[in-house]
């Protein structure tokens, strides 16, 4: 038994559910937050059966694409150390990352 957990895009996260949800997974759905850009993420928990990873870590995999997107940021301008001044920046979102975890024990209740 493993323990999968991944933090994906808010964005591609009611489509991997439904599919996950197709081909009989189950997955706690958790609201998380992304430490730079402060975007809303999803984290999913999964107990799957060890030969069941790689279907699992398949959908993941095409349903989570990472893009650019335009975002401001913000910098200390330089001639005041208390104002800042956002300034554009290109970051690449979306994606996930992926946590395989072995499981000792297993049970429902």
């Amino acid at each position: 038994m493993k323990l999968v957990m991944a933090i994906i895009n808010d964005d591609d996260a009611f489509h991997i559910m439904d599919q996950l949800s197709a081909k009989g997974f189950s997955a706690t759905k958790l609201a998380s937050t992304g430490g730079f850009l402060k975007n809303g993420n999803t984290t999913l928990i999964c107990g799957v059966a060890e030969e069941r990873v790689p279907e699992l870590m398949e959908i993941i995999e095409k349903k989570c694409k990472s893009r650019k997107q335009i975002t401001s940021v913000n910098a200390m301008n330089v001639n005041t150390n208390e104002s800042f001044a956002p300034f554009p920046v290109e970051v690449t979102m979306g994606g996930a990352t992926i946590f395989v975890l072995n499981v000792d024990e297993f049970k429902k209740v």
